[in-house]
């Protein structure tokens, strides 16, 4: 990036942020007021001392040319990664040279950025485990949690027979601890994917009206889900794939790498008490492939991947195998990440329901797919909001998360009632805006 003397934006590097506090937090300290001795240079490396609460002001360096993502070191107490010392010292330099100027790294800075180059080459020596792993004794443990996930299955399979038998009705007064405890029970059976739409049905019959047609919904996709792996030997290889990935199996990427410039379509975060889940959307420039980044980090740290929405990156990912494969893992990175002006191509909302119910046919537990919108206007539908065809007579409704969140008021703003490109994902509760670009030019506008 610096290499090509271009910059980040402040929008590219508010992405970064694991959180809306990190951002706001990191957006008070992107003034020069609390800095003193920062800087950057030509080889990626931005640093500075920043003034905290305590008597010993904090060391920030952050290292932007690191080919696995921009790295982070600050002597602050936050386990947040970047911290907002690091998020407040890349707006200072996105700000311009005469704020953070070219100059000679200080010792401290260097001698982090040589550890980790040290830390990496040790690394890249060792031989991987792999080769020297016993496969026999691999085989046996996965025949063992196939068991363990085949007799969870069975048991799921009689608690949703005893529900049906018993009515709907009674799931409203059972109460969220026959959920749990089921959910409990498909943990110890080795398959968290069973586990999480179990505790997402505990959740229905206090979800509103309606809600014991979205239970029975739910429930008969589970029960596919389950009948799926009973019978995975007779699925094809795709679908049983599938199956695998819902269950909570473990997979490895699949195929040849393939190399583009991948474009930084979206990023957000999903956080449950155990883990936060960053997923980060791509465009192929080239290939005109969709992908999917999932990265995870333990409660109360961010995820190590985090790309700046907007940005273009020169990279080789790899697939996972699936019915619809979306996901695929981050490899080698031929250059840091840079702004770009290019933007995917678009369709229209009639369009992108019907790839949302293509989709479904190869993977009927899908809750969306990535699509990107042309010239559609962000108009109020009595007390929702929907995104109406400039050029026709279609639209999509919002999700209720989406008409719940500012980003819904950035979009209407940045529209202003004339037409705008959108991604997002669009899925069984609507479409969910994530990225918008105005009509013309102009950069990305991250909406979650």
């Amino acid at each position: 990036m610096t290499e090509q003397g271009v910059r980040w934006t402040a929008d590219q590097v508010l992405a970064l942020a694991p959180d809306a506090a990190s951002r706001k937090a990191g957006s008070k300290l992107g003034a020069a007021g609390p800095w003193t001795g920062a800087g950057s240079s030509d080889e990626g490396a931005v640093w500075g001392v920043c003034k905290g609460s305590g008597s010993t002001p904090y060391r920030t360096v952050v290292d932007i040319a690191d080919p696995d993502g921009p790295a982070y070191r600050c002597s602050c107490p936050s386990r947040k990664f970047p911290c907002k010392h690091a998020l407040g010292l890349l707006l200072l330099w996105a700000a311009g040279d005469a704020v953070v100027p070219v100059g000679p790294v200080p010792d401290w800075a260097a001698q982090w950025r040589e550890g980790r180059e040290g830390r990496r080459e040790q690394a890249a020596s060792v031989p991987s485990g792999g080769a020297t792993a016993d496969p026999e004794a691999a085989r046996r443990r996965a025949e063992r949690r196939a068991e363990r996930v085949t007799a969870g299955a069975l048991e799921l399979e009689q608690r949703l027979a005893d529900l049906l038998r018993a009515g709907l009705a009674t799931a409203d007064g059972a109460g969220y601890g026959l959920w749990e405890e089921t959910a409990a029970r498909m943990v110890d059976a080795q398959a968290p994917g069973l586990a999480a739409r179990v505790r997402e049905l505990g959740a229905i019959p206090a979800s509103g009206p309606g809600w014991p047609v979205r239970l029975l919904e739910e429930c008969a996709l589970l029960h596919l889900l389950d009948r799926g792996w009973l019978g995975r030997e007779r699925l094809p290889d795709g679908l049983a794939a599938t199956v695998r990935s819902r269950i909570g199996l473990p997979a490895t990427p699949v195929g040849p790498p393939v190399r583009d410039q991948w474009l930084v379509l979206a990023q957000y975060d999903t956080v449950d008490p155990k883990l936060t889940t960053r997923r980060i959307w791509l465009y192929g420039t080239g290939s005109e492939r969709t992908a999917l980044i999932l990265s995870y980090g333990a409660a109360g740290r961010s995820p190590e991947i985090a790309l700046p929405v907007g940005a273009a990156l020169d990279a080789e990912v790899s697939g996972y195998p699936g019915a619809h494969p979306l996901r695929v893992a981050l490899g080698e990175q031929f250059a840091p990440a840079a702004p770009s002006a290019v933007r995917p191509p678009g369709g229209t909302t009639e369009q992108a329901a019907a790839r949302y119910g293509d989709a479904l046919r190869r993977d009927p537990w899908l809750d969306s797919v990535p699509v990107t919108l042309d010239r559609v206007v962000p108009v109020p539908d009595g007390d929702s909001w929907q995104l109406a065809d400039a050029d026709g007579d279609t639209a999509l409704p919002l999700t209720p998360a989406a008409r719940s969140r500012s980003g819904l008021w950035r979009l209407v703003a940045l529209s202003g009632g004339a037409p705008v490109k959108v991604f997002g994902e669009c899925g069984h509760q609507g479409f969910h805006p994530l990225t918008a670009w105005p009509e013309g030019r102009g950069e990305a506008v991250r909406l979650a």
